[in-house]
């Protein structure tokens, strides 16, 4: 028996990392009643065919296997996406960056200019009871989600945000997508997410918020045309009840990681 090494250690916490990160990718996208399952089904096949050796059963989990996975990519190719894109996002990496990029660091200051814009045009939304959906990206791109709207592709102004979502505006139903610090497109149609704990007093813009926290990384506010209330969405979560002051640091942060 060969003795437990190093590389024996090292493989299995890169396995645990991996796990966990799955385990959190899906979790946050609401199917981690499925990777319990796949994790399930593995588990009978390790037990079946390397420890009982049982041919028969093992051969045929094998065939599973092999079909399962072109399945599991198909069904589950956002949250893959989704995996790689973080893995190699900047952010992963940004010791790196900080030591061959510290000249270009941006303060903090001149990054909460960047979302002053959005906090006022939600909070004088929030006054006059405008609903509205603020899509900010991220790592992971959302041009899929652009195209399903109107391609607009301006600056981040709060005069144009409340335009776009006033009541008689053609616009006013969908989302907007804010990337690279411009407008590029209003109207949009996000996924609507299917969780069950979701409270059933919530409307479509906040189910849309959640949907595209879930497929994606990006940030949604939501402004409720019900109670004037404005609310979060970030990671499979959702922050109701933000103050102006909640709603720029929450941003602001986003800007500064």
């Amino acid at each position: 028996m060969e003795p437990f090494g190093i590389k024996d250690a090292l493989d299995i916490v890169l396995v645990a990392f991996l796990l966990f990160y799955l385990y959190r990718i899906m979790k946050e996208s609401g199917t981690i009643n499925i990777f319990f399952g796949v994790l399930a089904f593995i588990a009978v096949w390790v037990v079946a065919s390397e420890i009982l050796e049982m041919r028969l059963i093992g051969t045929i989990l094998d065939k599973f296997m092999n079909i399962g996975l072109l399945i599991l990519v198909i069904l589950f190719q956002e949250q893959i996406k989704r995996f790689l894109v973080e893995l190699g996002s900047h952010r992963r990496w940004r010791f790196v960056k900080k030591i061959f990029n510290r000249k270009n660091d941006t303060p903090a200051e001149d990054n909460r200019h960047k979302v002053m814009p959005i906090v006022y045009a939600c909070m004088n939304m929030a006054k006059s009871k405008t609903g509205a959906l603020i899509v900010i990206e991220q790592n992971v791109s959302l041009d899929n989600y652009e195209r399903t709207g109107d391609a607009i592709d301006a600056t981040v102004n709060s005069r144009l945000i409340e335009n776009i979502f006033f009541k008689n505006s053609p616009l006013h139903d969908g989302a907007m997508i804010i990337a690279n610090d411009r407008i590029k497109a209003a109207g949009c149609i996000l996924p609507v997410s299917h969780d069950t704990n979701i409270p059933r007093s919530l409307g479509l813009r906040h189910r849309s918020a959640l949907g595209i926290s879930q497929a994606t990384d990006a940030v949604a506010i939501v402004v409720s045309e019900e109670t004037g209330t404005i609310s979060l969405a970030n990671k499979g979560k959702l922050i109701s009840r933000l103050s102006s002051t909640d709603l720029e640091e929450r941003l602001a942060s986003l800007y500064d990681k």
